[in-house]
């Protein structure tokens, strides 16, 4: 086993009759990577999102002159599904432009959200990826749970 041999994990997800890869998935963030509106960054980043019903949401990074308003890739794929009303996150690839991109602070907050047991895929290309949990990217997270219980 070379060394990105250790980092492959296979896994399909069955959905009804859908099945969906990591390949697929990795694809289709590569696929939303080239939308990328990075005009001063010149950093382009994909993402596609693996809802529960089997859908898949693609989303690029957004730069804006004023930078905070920026969106992240993984933040726009998320964000196009839950517009749809879709809520739970099976899988999420995200994809950039050098090496392992992984997500940021508020990204991993949002993945939070609506897929506390979401697979994470960070890929270097179709074949070399790691993928993680969100307990492993953002352990002790906050959740909505945490809003209904005021005394913890």
């Amino acid at each position: 086993m070379d060394s990105s041999d250790k980092y492959k994990t296979k896994f399909n997800y069955q959905i009804g009759v859908i099945t969906v890869n990591e390949r697929e998935l990795i694809e289709k963030a590569f696929e939303a990577k080239k939308m990328a509106y990075v005009p001063y960054s010149n950093f382009h980043v994909g993402a596609a999102v693996l809802m529960e019903d089997g859908s898949i949401y693609g989303g690029c990074n957004i730069e804006s002159a004023s930078y905070s308003p920026t969106n992240c890739a993984e933040r726009t794929a998320i964000f196009k599904a839950i517009s749809e009303g879709k809520r739970n996150i099976k899988a999420i690839a995200i994809v950039g432009d050098a090496g392992f991109t992984y997500p940021c602070g508020v990204c991993r907050q949002v993945i939070r959200e609506f897929g506390e047991n979401a697979k994470i895929i960070i890929a270097k290309s179709i074949d070399e990826y790691k993928e993680y949990t969100l307990e492993e990217l953002l352990p002790y997270s906050f959740g909505p749970e945490d809003l209904e219980n005021s005394e913890k």
